[in-house]
């Protein structure tokens, strides 16, 4: 750690060279810069470096060097474990650069490091093209992708890291880097699940796919109708092509205009069946689950940038996250999955989860580092809720669901979906033989561990 005056000295040469704005502990405006989408996080930074440019980025890197501090690395979105932000360490803050330049005719995109996918959807969508994004608006485009990527598309588009093309980085050493299948190609294989432990993604370059109709149904049932509800939207999946996904899940009932105001702040299930196609081909698909005793119902065209908007969760809310992935969905499990509703805190934000993979996901490159690709189905128990005093509840429910459903598990889990449970987590989320290329790559570009504000792959 560098001395307070060096410090200070390098502090106020950042402010003055950087484009966007430096906070350090007391500046007016440090407490704000340094909150997170998780409001159960409460950490202090260093520095907190908002970059407009990538020279900026460099910059911020170069003098977390010089000061021998860590680097914590903000994207646009969510990070459950507060991982964009850390004790001691210098925050570059890419909220700034969130530009998304659509090439049409090439069909890709390339997309700032701070991005959303709001940006992402709504700048590629008049032109009829998309590609798989997270479920919600407010996830973060770097992190989403660089952590593997899973969404409403991924069945029909194969992951986010399926689609990656091509990634500008600033290295540890604060050297600007392009990695792509030519240029750099062992870098650029960790950048496929190994997240944010190589450097910082200024740009990633994504293939785009065309999209000129999407559709969904959403089907409203109460909660003792789940397991008919999972085993028809099971058989949808099953029988139904690879442009058909959605999920099922149980909520507490927001009040919108499709919940009955009776069932307002009550336990609900919902069905939500997507499609890369018509309406008429939905219906069709959807059928089974329409047939069933329901409490209201949404069916045809909606435009995919809203979509992606249905189950934003609102910042400043307490966290905690988990997810397993599943070697089937038997009858069994349906039965299991159903049960563990009750248990759920509601009134509050949780939903409990469960989606369906395969398809393109499957049928994707196999030389990555996503372990969790060939899992049929996944279940994902997503807390969120205000009062601080249900914390123990909240977090105790989230455990009890893995751990119910363990006699189903791959061992694989999705990073993205998960908080700090620990290093054996980490490499079930990479895989054995990954984790320890990943290490050999992490050796080569980030020797000192620079990057380790994240679900860290140390050097080897």
């Amino acid at each position: 750690m560098a001395s307070p005056s060096k410090a200070g000295a390098a502090v106020a040469a950042l402010r003055e060279d950087l484009v966007g704005d430096v906070f350090a502990p007391g500046d007016p405006g440090y407490d704000d810069a340094r909150a997170v989408f998780n409001a159960m996080i409460d950490r202090r930074p260093a520095v907190i470096a908002q970059c407009a440019r990538p020279e900026d980025v460099v910059r911020a890197v170069r003098c977390a060097r010089d000061l021998d501090l860590p680097i914590a690395v903000r994207g646009g979105g969510h990070s459950v474990a507060g991982m964009a932000v850390g004790d001691g360490a210098l925050v570059v803050d890419l909220r700034r650069m969130h530009e998304v330049s659509v090439d049409p005719d090439a069909r890709t995109v390339r997309v700032q490091g701070g991005a959303t996918m709001s940006h992402l959807d709504r700048a590629t969508h008049p032109y009829g093209l998309a590609t798989t994004g997270g479920r919600a608006s407010t996830t973060g485009v770097g992190g989403f992708v660089l952590g593997g990527g899973t969404g409403w598309l991924d069945r029909a588009f194969g992951l986010a890291v399926d689609n990656l093309l091509g990634a500008d980085l600033v290295t540890a050493d604060g050297s600007p880097v392009h990695a792509d299948a030519d240029e750099h190609p062992d870098l650029f294989w960790a950048l496929h699940g190994g997240s944010s432990n190589f450097g910082v993604a200024t740009a990633l370059t994504l293939r785009l796919h065309e999209l000129p109709r999407f559709t969904i149904a959403t089907v409203l049932f109460l909660p003792t109708a789940g397991p008919d509800v999972v085993r028809a939207f099971r058989e949808i999946i099953r029988t139904g092509p690879d442009e058909v996904s959605g999920a099922v899940l149980y909520f507490t009932g927001p009040p919108e205009p499709f919940v009955p105001p009776d069932l307002v702040g009550k336990l609900l299930c919902g069905a939500l069946v997507t499609y890369v196609g018509g309406e008429e081909g939905l219906r069709r698909l959807a059928e089974p689950l329409l047939a069933l005793p329901h409490e209201g119902e949404i069916v045809g065209p909606v435009p995919y940038p809203d979509v992606q908007c249905m189950l934003d969760d609102p910042p400043g809310m307490r966290n905690y996250w988990s997810a397993e992935y599943l070697t089937g969905l038997p009858d069994a499990l349906v039965d299991v999955f159903c049960g563990l509703a009750d248990g759920m805190p509601v009134p509050t934000g949780t939903q409990h989860i469960i989606f369906p993979q395969g398809g393109a996901i499957a049928a994707g490159p196999t030389e990555y580092p996503v372990p969790y690709r060939n899992a049929p189905w996944a279940t994902h128990p997503f807390g969120i809720w205000e009062n601080p005093g249900d914390d123990e509840q909240a977090m105790a429910w989230v455990r009890d669901v893995r751990a119910a459903v363990r006699p189903w598990s791959t061992g694989a889990v999705y990073l993205n979906f998960i908080g700090d449970e620990g290093a054996d987590r980490v490499v079930a989320g990479l895989g054995t033989d990954n984790a320890r290329r990943l290490g050999e790559v992490k050796r080569r570009y980030d020797p000192d561990n620079v990057f380790r504000f994240n679900h860290n792959i140390r050097p080897a």
